[in-house]
């Protein structure tokens, strides 16, 4: 569904952009693992080309506009195109996470910035030149916790916590995703969201219990359950798909 297809993903060297470089690559795209870690960008790309797929890993810095022209620069010198960029970098300080008594401001406003301001400057310098080269496709990482408030009960009795930090962001994020659709739409450069609900990643048990209570038959889920929404997006089968948020989630959020 995507052959030929050049796809960056930010954060790819990451939980979640590891298994969608991979599945891009299974079909038949050129997945481009860009992430401030090259060292495991590197090894996300080698695994890939070692199944016999394409993919090249790049450094970047999502909070750099220099970084980010730098990748988009380098990319069309190398291939002459860019087809779509996958936004999923999830860059956080050493405080995030914390109680919403104990988040100060400034970590508030540092974690917002990285994140937020990331996912829109990625989006933004993408879809210039998207508009300059005959459009793209720009998906967006969000969370289910964009669209519902948070459910705190099911944290009672764990260390965890619905951080502050990211409600405001993913909710955000969709926003931020219907604007840049809006602006964009007759420059044929498409942006669309993904809203996962919770991802396997040892969490405790009683959490996992909790959680798993608001949902279908698989509850919490693996980083596979969401690809397949994801090559829905960057194919060409969603071409007049744009400006959506697509929520993926077993029925948690209902």
């Amino acid at each position: 569904m995507l052959k030929n297809k050049i796809i960056v993903v930010v954060g790819g060297a990451g939980l979640l952009g590891s298994h969608f470089c991979s599945v891009i690559a299974e079909q038949g795209g050129t997945a481009i693992i860009a992430d401030l870690d090259m060292t495991a960008a590197t090894a996300v790309a080698e695994k890939i080309k070692a199944n016999g797929g394409e993919a090249e890993a790049a450094i970047l810095n999502i909070t750099d506009s220099v970084s980010v022209n730098n990748l988009i620069a380098s990319l069309h010198e190398r291939y002459g195109r860019i087809d779509a960029v996958v936004n999923n970098a999830y860059p956080r300080n050493k405080n995030y996470g914390r109680r919403l008594e104990d988040v100060t401001y400034t970590d508030f406003c540092e974690n917002v910035s990285m994140h937020l301001g990331g996912c829109f400057l990625v989006a933004q310098k993408f879809a210039l030149y998207f508009r300059e080269h005959n459009g793209g496709n720009i998906v967006n990482m969000a969370s289910v916790y964009g669209t519902l408030t948070p459910r705190f009960e099911i944290y009672a009795d764990t260390s965890m916590t619905m951080p502050v930090e990211y409600a405001a962001i993913k909710s955000a994020v969709i926003q931020v995703t219907r604007f840049f659709a809006q602006y964009f739409k007759t420059d044929g450069v498409r942006c669309n969201s993904i809203s996962p609900g919770g991802i396997l990643d040892d969490q405790p048990d009683n959490f996992l219990e909790k959680y798993n209570s608001h949902c279908g038959t698989k509850g919490m889920l693996n980083p596979q359950d969401i690809k397949g929404a994801l090559v829905f997006l960057l194919s060409d089968a969603s071409k007049y798909i744009n400006g959506q948020n697509l929520i993926i989630d077993d029925g948690f959020s209902l």
